[in-house]
C-alpha cells in the first residue's frame, strides 16, 4: 500500500533506514527511542551538565542542547567531556538554527546535528516572492554550496544529522512556491536530503514538527510517501509536536500527535515539546513509547484494501444528523455516570454544570458535556435543558414516560427493535469493531440503509485490545464504503493502570480518528473507573481543542523553552495564561526566542515573544505591534492589544 504505512489494520513498523548516533542505534526495527533538550544557557557547563544528568537519570537515550553561536559549539566539548568524566555516555545533539559555522564546529564534538532548513541558509521575512524555475534553481545551488561543507564533516567524523523542518520556519522561498502547508514542509527537508544523498551521506533523521497536531501528522504522512516514491527507502522519523504548552494539554496535544503516527507504526524517536523542565518529559514519552512494546492482545481486523480518504487532507467525514449530532455540528461529548448512585445536581459540576439553589438555576460551562449515561436509573431532579440522559435500552423500555429519555441498544436489540419499530427518536447503539462481520452487525448496516432508521440512529463505536483505534478506522472506512453516512461517537475505554497512562490512551486513539475527520462525538471511560469526571470531561475536551474540532477554551502555543531563551517560560505561561484563560477561542503563543516565534504565530491570534534580556515584542499574527517591551509591563499590554482588536471579555 504506497501510502504512508504498510497497513492500516494491522500494527507494523515501517522499515526505515539504520542511523548510528554514538553508540545509539536508531531506525531499522529498533525500539523507539526517547529524547529531550536542555533549557540551561549552554555557557552556563555546570547548569547545563546537572541539567543533562537530570534528563539522563529520567531516561532520555538523547540530549539536545542548543548552539545558537560559536562559542556555545565551543563549549560542548567541554560539556561532553564533564560528562564523560562523570560516566554518562549519551550521544549530545547539537541544536542549530541560524548559524552554519557553529553546525561545523558542532559536528565535530557531538554526536549529533540538528539543522533547521528553514533558517538554515535563509533568513525569514515573510517575503512573497516569485521565482522562476531557473532562479528557484540558482537558490537550490546557493543552498547546495553552504549545507556541503557540513556534510562532508558528518561524514568524516562519524557525526549523525537530523533536518528537522519546522512548520513555524518555512523559508520565504519554501512559503513563496508551496504555502504554508504540509508539502511545503515536505520540499524544505527533502531539498537538504536530496545535498546529502548525491554526496553519499545516509546518517540521517527528519523531523516535520508543528505546533497544530494535524499539520504535524500530515507532513509526516506526506514525507514518507515522498521518499518512497522518490528514493525508495525512509530515513528513521523523529517525532514531536512543537510548543505544545504545558500541563494536561500539552499532554494531550503531544499524545494525539505522535501517537497517531506511532499507532500505524511511523516514528523511531520522539521527544515531548512541554512549557516544564525537561526532566518532565520523559515520564510522557516512556507512556506514549509503552503502548508499542511487545502487542500480543490485538484483535484480526479485515484488511482494507481501498482507502476511500485521504489522510494527508483534512475532511470530516460527511454524516447526516441527528438531533444535536452529526452534519456540521461540534462533535458532542457523553459523561458516564452509570456508576454513580443517588446521583445529585453537585456531581453534575464535574462535567461543567454548576447548579445554584437559591435562584433554582444552572449555570453551564463552555466544557460542558451534552450527554449523561446513567445506566439503570434516572436522576431525582430537573436537568438543565441542553443535557440529555442516556439509558439502558431494556430500562428504557419498561418506562411510561420516555420520550426525552435516549435508550442505549446492543446490535442484536437494536435490530430487533427496529423490526418491531420500537425505538426513540435518538436511539445511541452500541457497535463492536472488534467484531465487524458478525450477522447483527451486517443486519443492522442492512437496516442503516433504510432512510428511517439512519435519521434516529447513533453508533457508538467501540473496541478492545492495542490495535482498538485501528479497529474502530476500520468501521468508519466501511461506513464510507457503504454509503452510509449516520453519526458515530467514539466511545474510548482504558484499561491502563494509571491516570497518566488513562491520558495518553485516549489522547491517542479518539486523537487519531478525529484528526483523519472522523468522529462526532467523544465518550471517554476508564476501566477502572478512575480518575474523576471532571478529569475524563477535561480530556475529552482538551482532545476536541486539539485537534480543532471542538474549540471551548483559549489556545496556548507555548514554546519548551532552550538556552535561547530570554526570559523565564514557566513563570510567564503561568502569568498569561491566568488573566486570559476565559478568552474562549483565542489562539495566544508565548515564545522564548525568535527561532519559530513569527511563524507558529502566523497561527496564532496574538504572540508573546522574547526579543532581548527582559524584553518582549508583541504581535498580532505575524505582524509586529510593539516591540522591545520591557517584560514587567508586557503582559498588560498584550491584554491592551486583545482589547484593541474586540477580542477581550471579562471574566465572569
Amino acid at each position: 500500500m504506497q501510502l504512508y504505512c504498510d497497513s492500516l489494520t494491522e500494527y507494523k513498523r515501517l522499515a526505515t533506514l539504520e542511523v548510528k548516533v554514538g553508540d545509539l542505534i536508531i531506525g531499522n526495527f529498533n525500539p523507539i527511542r526517547i529524547q529531550t533538550m536542555t533549557t540551561t544557557d549552554t555557557m552556563d557547563t555546570a547548569a547545563t551538565v546537572a541539567q543533562t544528568i537530570r534528563c539522563i537519570e529520567a531516561g532520555a537515550e538523547l540530549v539536545r542542547i542548543t548552539a545558537p553561536s560559536k562559542k556555545e559549539a565551543d563549549n560542548l566539548l567541554v560539556i561532553k567531556n564533564e560528562l564523560r568524566k562523570q560516566g554518562y555516555n549519551v550521544p549530545l545533539v547539537a541544536d542549530i538554527h541560524f548559524t552554519p559555522n557553529a553546525a561545523e564546529i558542532a559536528a565535530r564534538i557531538v554526536e549529533k546535528v540538528r539543522v533547521n532548513p528553514g533558517n538554515y541558509v535563509d533568513k525569514k521575512k515573510f517575503e512573497q516572492i516569485d521565482y522562476t524555475d531557473s532562479e528557484y534553481l540558482e537558490e537550490i545551488d546557493r543552498i547546495r554550496e553552504r549545507f556541503s561543507p557540513l556534510v562532508k564533516i558528518c561524514k568524516e567524523y562519524g557525526t549523525a544529522m537530523r533536518i528537522g523542518t519546522n512548520h513555524g520556519s518555512l523559508s520565504d522561498r519554501i512559503m513563496s512556491r508551496y504555502g504554508d502547508t504540509p508539502m511545503g514542509m515536505v520540499e524544505s527537508a527533502m531539498e537538504f536530503l536530496r545535498i546529502a544523498e548525491n554526496l553519499n551521506y545516509r546518517n540521517i533523521i527528519l523531523s516535520m514538527k508543528a505546533s497544530n497536531p494535524q499539520v504535524m501528522v500530515q507532513a509526516y504522512r506526506l514525507l514518507v510517501q515522498t521518499m518512497q516514491q522518490e528514493l525508495g527507502h525512509c530515513y528513521p522519523l523523529h517525532l514531536g509536536v512543537t510548543e505544545a504548552g504545558d500541563g494536561e494539554d500539552g499532554r494531550i496535544k503531544s499524545a494525539i500527535g505522535i501517537g497517531t503516527l506511532l499507532e500505524d507504526g511511523v516514528g523511531d524517536t520522539i521527544r515531548v515539546s512541554l512549557t516544564e523542565d525537561p526532566e518532565f518529559e520523559l515520564p510522557v514519552c516512556k507512556d506514549i513509547v509503552k503502548r508499542y512494546a511487545n502487542r500480543n492482545d490485538y484483535t484480526t481486523i479485515p484488511p482494507v484494501t481501498t482507502v476511500p480518504y485521504s489522510p494527508f487532507t483534512y475532511q470530516r467525514r460527511e454524516t447526516t444528523h441527528v438531533e444535536n449530532i452529526g452534519e456540521k455540528q461540534v462533535p458532542v461529548v457523553v459523561a458516564d455516570y452509570s456508576a454513580k448512585e443517588h446521583l445529585q445536581p453537585a456531581d453534575l459540576t464535574a462535567i461543567g454544570y454548576q447548579y445554584d439553589e437559591p435562584s433554582d438555576k444552572w449555570n453551564i460551562g463552555d466544557a460542558a458535556a451534552d450527554y449523561i449515561y446513567t445506566g439503570k436509573q434516572l436522576p431525582s431532579f430537573g436537568l438543565p435543558g441542553t443535557l440529555r440522559v442516556v439509558i439502558d435500552a431494556e430500562y428504557w423500555q419498561s418506562l411510561t414516560n420516555k420520550q426525552e429519555l435516549v435508550p442505549y441498544f446492543d446490535v442484536r436489540h437494536y435490530v430487533a427493535a427496529c423490526q418491531q419499530q420500537e425505538t426513540g427518536h435518538i436511539n445511541f447503539v452500541q457497535f463492536d469493531c472488534n467484531h465487524l462481520d458478525t450477522e447483527d452487525h451486517e443486519q443492522l448496516l442492512l437496516q442503516l440503509a433504510n432512510a428511517t432508521v439512519a435519521a434516529s440512529t447513533v453508533l457508538i463505536a467501540t473496541a478492545t485490545g492495542s490495535n482498538a483505534m485501528a479497529a474502530i478506522r476500520r468501521l468508519f472506512i466501511l461506513l464510507l464504503n457503504k454509503n452510509i453516512h449516520v453519526p458515530v461517537i467514539i466511545h474510548s475505554i482504558s484499561h491502563q493502570p494509571s491516570a497518566d497512562e488513562h491520558l495518553i490512551h485516549h489522547a491517542t486513539e479518539a486523537g487519531a480518528l478525529l484528526l483523519d475527520g472522523f468522529g462526532d462525538g467523544l465518550w471517554l471511560s476508564n476501566a477502572d473507573n478512575s480518575p474523576a469526571l471532571l478529569t475524563l470531561n477535561n480530556v475529552a475536551f482538551g482532545i476536541l481543542q486539539a485537534t480543532r474540532t471542538r474549540i471551548s477554551k483559549t489556545e496556548y502555543i507555548s514554546c519548551p523553552s532552550c538556552g535561547r531563551t530570554l526570559f523565564d517560560l514557566q513563570e510567564t505561561t503561568a502569568r498569561i495564561r491566568a488573566v486570559t484563560h476565559h478568552l474562549k477561542g483565542v489562539k495566544i503563543a508565548i515564545m522564548g526566542c525568535i527561532v519559530n516565534g513569527p511563524g507558529e504565530m502566523a497561527d496564532a491570534d496574538f504572540g508573546y515573544v522574547g526579543s532581548g534580556v527582559g524584553k518582549i515584542t508583541l504581535y498580532r499574527g505575524k505582524e509586529i505591534v510593539k516591540r522591545g517591551l520591557n517584560s514587567d509591563v508586557a503582559v498588560n499590554e498584550l491584554i491592551n492589544l486583545i482589547r484593541e482588536n474586540g477580542m477581550w471579555v471579562e471574566k465572569n
